[in-house]
């Protein structure tokens, strides 16, 4: 049953949208021809030709209102129009060459408001952007076939990465495991100091994003000595199980290797089975474990270290 919460986000959405597209304008991009009618013309002139009965199919218009808007095309030079023999009672739509220079000024016209509603947005919102535009459709036209993923990156961190994954970390983590507050105040702690005490010749971080949107990071930071430590290792449920976590600790390996550190420390929890069994194919060794309760669940904290001399890095 659809609640009225939803009900009215969905409404102000698409009266967003509405506005957003100018729909409601009296002529669409500012031309004489209506939104339907620019739609209609615009998929004649990318098909070069096209049966009156598939632009009825695909499109879902009414058939009288098609034939209007055909009279009414044909009539202004737009198109030729002969019968179609595999059916007497439709037409096989063709653009003229007047046709086609009013499909491509709405195509040219189109771009140049997109260009517009986006010059203000940067790259990672973008790829945000489409992935939303890609996740509605997914959901609402079951006739769509599922988009292939977008590719996963690694970048440096940026401002505003480490409230993302503090938030991240300490949600899914309570969801997930029961921690409590005193798991994020830790999380906070960790990544304040590595920012403030940020050493780019002994420290690195990395962001792993999806379409714009963030949902991997790890660390590595100065453990004193010859010992560097990774830290804050975190992956979106959405992309666990696809080998990013992998990826993301022989980044850190090779860091530290180049960085001349000889081991890499870690600091887990006994739960955390899936980092655990990356951290064991890399070479990690486990070197002490202690029963503790400073996050609510009883746990038990282990660390792990590797001989970056005997590190196992995948060929890739």
């Amino acid at each position: 049953m659809l609640d009225d919460t939803t009900a009215d986000t969905i409404r102000a959405f698409n009266r967003f949208y509405t506005n957003k597209l100018g729909l409601l304008d009296k002529g669409y991009l500012e031309t004489p021809y209506t939104l339907t009618e620019g739609r209609i013309l615009y998929e004649m002139g990318a098909r070069q030709s096209v049966s009156a009965s598939e632009l009825n199919r695909d499109l879902g218009l009414d058939p009288a209102y098609l034939s209007r808007i055909v009279k009414k095309f044909r009539e202004a030079g737009f198109i030729d129009s002969t019968s179609d023999p595999s059916d007497k009672r439709s037409q096989i739509l063709r653009v003229t060459a007047k046709g086609q220079e009013v499909c491509d000024m709405l195509g040219q016209r189109s771009r140049q408001q997109i260009a517009g509603d986006l010059a203000g947005v940067n790259e990672g919102d973008r790829g945000r952007l489409i992935e939303a535009m890609r996740t509605i459709r997914a959901i609402l036209d079951s006739s769509s076939q599922p988009a292939s993923p977008a590719p996963v990156i690694l970048r440096p961190y940026r401002i505003g990465d480490m409230g993302w994954l503090i938030e991240s970390q300490a949600t899914a983590y309570a969801r997930e495991y029961g921690l409590n507050e005193k798991f994020e105040a830790l999380i906070a702690q960790v990544a304040g100091k590595f920012i403030a005490d940020f050493n780019p010749q002994r420290e690195r971080s990395w962001i792993a994003e999806q379409g714009g949107k963030r949902v991997g990071s790890v660390l590595v930071a100065d453990g004193g000595g010859d010992t560097a430590k990774l830290r804050l290792l975190y992956l979106d449920p959405q992309v666990r199980g696809l080998g990013l976590g992998r990826t993301l600790v022989e980044e850190c390996i090779r860091f530290a290797i180049s960085a001349g550190y000889a081991r890499l420390s870690l600091w887990t929890n006994d739960m955390l089975t899936a980092a655990i069994r990356i951290y064991e194919t890399a070479g990690f060794k486990l070197v002490s474990e202690e029963r503790h309760a400073m996050f609510g669940p009883e746990c038990v904290g282990q660390t792990w270290e590797l001989d970056l001399a005997e590190a196992k890095l995948s060929t890739t």
